[in-house]
């Protein structure tokens, strides 16, 4: 009776013990290789947003061009990133957006010019939102109309609005009115923030 009722708790505690082990060695093996995985996409979202991106989409290609052109400053929590020419000259620079969208956070990233005049890109770096609804703003539909956007005309700290409203100059997804909102919120304040700190100095 007592051999039989301690068998089972044994077998558990064995059972238990070896797959956290196979666990643990598993998350260690791969660590650095996901890191490097995110690392690299990173990357790609960034030379995306200042249109640079190469066409091979080879890492290494990718990696050797965000060395060459792409510079980080920390800013706050976060970091900013400088696109250079090959002469060395700022063209552009990629600032932290992020708040609440419908289901959860949503963090990217919106490329300017080195005069603060002009949306270079767009991109998101993490969101939770609904596939096929409000996830389309990681479509290039969505992000490909922040391209050349001025931002010498905004008013009252609004340089994305949504058409048909009055100065609109990007649609909203259709179909995902609460998730576009939000977006345009947190690109508007983070922008805001970014520029009446005076930007990099």
């Amino acid at each position: 009776m007592k051999k039989s009722f301690s068998f089972p708790i044994i077998f558990m505690i064995v059972i238990t013990a070896f797959f956290t082990f196979i666990l643990a060695f598993l998350n260690y093996s791969t660590a650095d290789k996901i890191a490097l995985n995110q690392e690299i996409e990173l990357s790609k979202k960034i030379l995306y947003i200042f249109d640079i991106l190469p066409e091979t989409n080879n890492p290494n290609e990718i990696v050797q061009m965000f060395q060459d052109r792409i510079e980080s400053t920390p800013f706050g929590d976060h970091e900013i990133y400088s696109y250079k020419n090959e002469d060395g000259e700022v063209l552009g620079y990629a600032v932290p957006v992020n708040g609440p969208g419908l289901w959860g956070s949503v963090e990217g990233y919106i490329g300017i010019s080195a005069d603060y005049s002009t949306v270079l890109g767009l991109d998101f770096i993490s969101h939770s939102e609904t596939p096929g609804l409000g996830g389309r703003i990681s479509e290039e539909d969505y992000k490909g109309q922040f391209r050349g956007l001025d931002l010498t005309g905004a008013t009252d700290d609004n340089y994305i609005i949504y058409r048909p409203s009055p100065g609109g100059n990007v649609d909203a997804i259709a179909g995902a009115t609460l998730t576009s909102k939000s977006v345009s919120k947190l690109i508007n304040e983070d922008l805001a923030s970014f520029l009446k700190e005076g930007g990099i100095r």
